[in-house]
C-alpha cells in the first residue's frame, strides 16, 4: 500500500484481516489532476509502479458535498489541511440539505498494467464534529445518526468508501491470485 497516511495503511491491513499481507510504503507521489479520483489513482499507481516494480495499490479519494456543488471534491486533503472540519461547517451554516459523499477508487498496479476499482459511500455533513476514532472528514460525516468517527476501527473498515473499493478489488484479486499474496 503507497500511501503517505499511516491511517490508510491500517485502514487497509484491517479490512484484509491477515488474508493478504499488507505493506505500507511512503512515496513522495505526484498529485495528478482530474475531477475524477479514478483518473488520479491510476495515475499514482502507474508512477507508484514504475518506481517501486513491485504489485501494490494506491487509491485517492473525493469527498463531495451537494450543497456545495460537489466541494471539495477530488481536493478533500487540501481543504482538509487549509480550513479542516470547523470550515466545512462554517461554509454549511443554513443549509439544509446535508448530503454527502465518499468516493475512494483503488488503483491496482502490476506489471500487467493498472485496474481501478471504485467504492461510494453517501452520507450526510453532521451539525457538529462528533467521536474520537477516524480521522479526516470521519468526525463530521453521518450515516444514519452516528459519524464515521464514532464507529470502532473494525466496523469502519467493513463499511467504509475505502472498504467497498477493497472489498471489489480483493474479490478480483482472490479470483487472480486464489492463494492470496502480498501488498
Amino acid at each position: 500500500m503507497v500511501t503517505g497516511n499511516a491511517n490508510k495503511a491500517r485502514e487497509v491491513a484491517a479490512f484484509f484481516g491477515g488474508l493478504v499481507e499488507v505493506t505500507h510504503v511512503t512515496l513522495d507521489l505526484p498529485e495528478h489532476r482530474s475531477g475524477d479520483v479514478g483518473e488520479i489513482a491510476a495515475g499514482k499507481a502507474r508512477f507508484a509502479f514504475g518506481q517501486l516494480n513491485t504489485p501494490l495499490i494506491v487509491d485517492d479519494t473525493g469527498f463531495s458535498i451537494r450543497a456545495l456543488n460537489g466541494f471539495p471534491g477530488p481536493y478533500a486533503a487540501y481543504v482538509q489541511q487549509s480550513i479542516g472540519n470547523p470550515g466545512i461547517l462554517k461554509l454549511m451554516e443554513g443549509r439544509t440539505d446535508r448530503a454527502a459523499r465518499f468516493t475512494t477508487a483503488i488503483a491496482y498496479a502490476d506489471a500487467k498494467g493498472v485496474r481501478v476499482f471504485p467504492g461510494i459511500l453517501d452520507g450526510q455533513i453532521s451539525q457538529s464534529p462528533r467521536g474520537e476514532g477516524g480521522f479526516g472528514y470521519d468526525p463530521i460525516f453521518e450515516i444514519g445518526n452516528i459519524t464515521l468517527a464514532e464507529i470502532p476501527l473494525e466496523e469502519k473498515s467493513r463499511i467504509s468508501h475505502r472498504a467497498l473499493a477493497l472489498a471489489a478489488f480483493h474479490n478480483w484479486f482472490m479470483q487472480e491470485h486464489p492463494a492470496g499474496g502480498r501488498l
